[in-house]
């Protein structure tokens, strides 16, 4: 990944030991799974779960101290309260899939049902990938580390002109983009 490396000592100089930190144990991710499955309520986690009562208190009070879930009173009854994802939380959704994926690939010969599909064709989603700014797919000898104030400059020194921004709907030519490596 070039001739830089991540301060690997400094905790504080990357977000992943700080993503660990929130959501570093099983228990939150399998609440996060449950969220993004329309759980809600407190008793619904502890059923569908299993989970102990004092785990799952513990595990929701720190998702909610993070931003990741809010607590909302029920409208039905002002004396529940009701769980529900923050954008913060519906931004670990691809992290959640890329996860799955991995442990469906490399995990036990687990058939999975209900199927993740896309809404639209309700054909099965493609795997997570890495994306360039402009979309193309990226693999481990594509990753390079830069300072910052280097970022857009090629080896060669010439500046790169930033790409549109990919956003939620844009389509991406994936046989294009497996295709463009080989031609250059």
């Amino acid at each position: 990944m070039g001739d830089l490396r991540e301060p690997l000592r400094e905790l504080t100089e990357c977000g992943l030991p700080q993503a660990l930190e929130v959501m570093g144990e099983r228990w939150s991710f399998m609440i996060l799974r449950a969220s993004f499955n329309g759980l809600h309520h407190f008793e619904e986690f502890l059923t569908e779960l299993g989970i102990a009562r004092n785990i799952l208190s513990n595990r929701l009070a720190k998702l909610v101290e993070h931003g990741i879930l809010k607590r909302d009173p029920c409208a039905e009854d002002r004396r529940k309260i009701e769980y529900r994802l923050t954008e913060k939380g519906f931004d670990l959704l691809p992290a959640m899939i890329a996860l799955r994926q991995w442990g469906q690939k490399y995990g036990s010969e687990v058939v999975e049902n209900p199927v993740l599909v896309d809404e639209r064709d309700r054909m099965p989603i493609g795997p997570t990938s890495i994306l360039s700014h402009d979309g193309r797919i990226l693999g481990p000898a594509d990753l390079w580390l830069v300072e910052r104030g280097n970022v857009g400059i090629r080896a060669d020194g010439t500046r790169v002109e930033e790409a549109e921004a990919l956003g939620r709907g844009s389509v991406v030519d994936l046989a294009k983009t497996r295709k463009a490596p080989q031609a250059a």
